[in-house]
């Protein structure tokens, strides 16, 4: 058995006058449409009927945010696969083009779109006249924004040297941004909140970066042993990461929303509402890796594992863009 199937087979699948991976790429792009979607209509459906007011340029915002969680998690699950080959006995050296420069360019543009807004005053701005550079350096949240800007610049040059491996520093300095940002100064216990935001943004963005690499790599290989080899090494990784993300993320919201109102306010609420929507999510994908890991220990081709993990990955993708909208929803009130 190998993963990749004989071109003339592909050629027949992708129908008369296609080239080999047409259809995939077609259903790619149908994918990343439909989940630009979110983001960009995420928050104003949520905030329907609630009674609470959305930022300016909110579904612009979240789909900036969506862009830089998703560019942070293919380069950081590149890094991750990478060390897991290394453990793989007689790892074939055949390897996917990596997509790690190409996710700090975007990366770098939605961070410096995300700058831009902070550069006006948290509002969309309407012309360059409009961008005061120099106003970035005199707030916290705008230093941050330059933090993360720079960070994917050298992230993106780092991808394109001989040591891709020192990627991990600008892409930790952006993690920390981000926990950073996402808990001001003036909130109670900011410094708990950031530091659960860190190990949950870490996690999640080995756990999807780390998945989608790991089977653009088996494609590449023709070894059933070290692709069954690869995916059990990822599973186990997984499990430890999924049960990171479940407690720092059960953690950060109780202390968004308190116990004795958080049901109320799941369904009352735009934060609530996507959060939900999140959780949903996330179970999806708990289950998807369940049947997954399943198939891998007991199926007698261990690789149609695959199946599920392909679903599992566009899951995945989802939860970035529900992430992504959380971020531009107001915050609950503490009742």
């Amino acid at each position: 058995m190998t993963l990749i199937r004989p071109t003339t087979e592909v050629a027949d699948a992708s129908g008369p006058g296609r080239p080999p991976g047409a259809g995939r790429a077609v259903a790619l792009l149908v994918l990343v449409a439909l989940g630009a979607l979110i983001p960009l209509l995420g928050p104003s459906a949520a905030l329907q009927d609630t009674g609470e007011a959305a930022a300016p340029g909110a579904g612009g915002i979240a789909l900036l945010r969506t862009v830089l969680f998703a560019a942070l998690s293919v380069a950081v699950g590149e890094l991750f696969v990478r060390r897991l080959v290394r453990a793989v006995p007689g790892a074939p050296p055949a390897a996917p083009r990596d997509w790690a420069p190409y996710a700090a360019g975007a990366g770098f543009l939605a961070a410096l779109g995300l700058a831009s807004v902070v550069a006006t005053g948290n509002l969309v701005p309407d012309s360059v006249a409009q961008v005061d550079v120099g106003g970035l350096y005199e707030s916290r949240e705008g230093k941050l924004a330059l933090v993360e800007v720079n960070a994917f610049l050298a992230a993106g040059l780092c991808a394109l040297s001989r040591r891709p491996a020192t990627q991990v520093w600008p892409l930790t300095a952006v993690v920390v941004a981000e926990a950073l940002r996402a808990h001001p100064a003036t909130e109670d216990g900011a410094l708990l909140g950031s530091g659960l935001t860190l190990v949950h943004l870490t996690c999640a963005a080995l756990w999807t970066g780390g998945l989608l690499y790991a089977l653009r790599i088996l494609r590449h290989w023709r070894s059933p042993a070290a692709g069954a080899a690869l995916l059990g090494l990822y599973a186990r990784v997984a499990a430890v990461l999924l049960a990171a993300i479940t407690a720092t993320g059960v953690w950060s919201s109780l202390r968004r929303m308190p116990s004795d109102t958080i049901l109320d306010q799941l369904t009352t609420t735009a934060y609530g509402r996507a959060l939900l929507a999140k959780v949903l999510l996330v179970v999806a994908v708990a289950v998807l890796a369940l049947w997954a890991r399943i198939r891998l220990g007991r199926a007698a081709e261990p690789l149609t594992a695959c199946s599920p993990a392909r679903a599992e990955v566009v899951a995945l993708g989802l939860v970035v863009a529900v992430s992504g909208a959380l971020t531009a929803l107001p915050l609950p009130i503490r009742w």
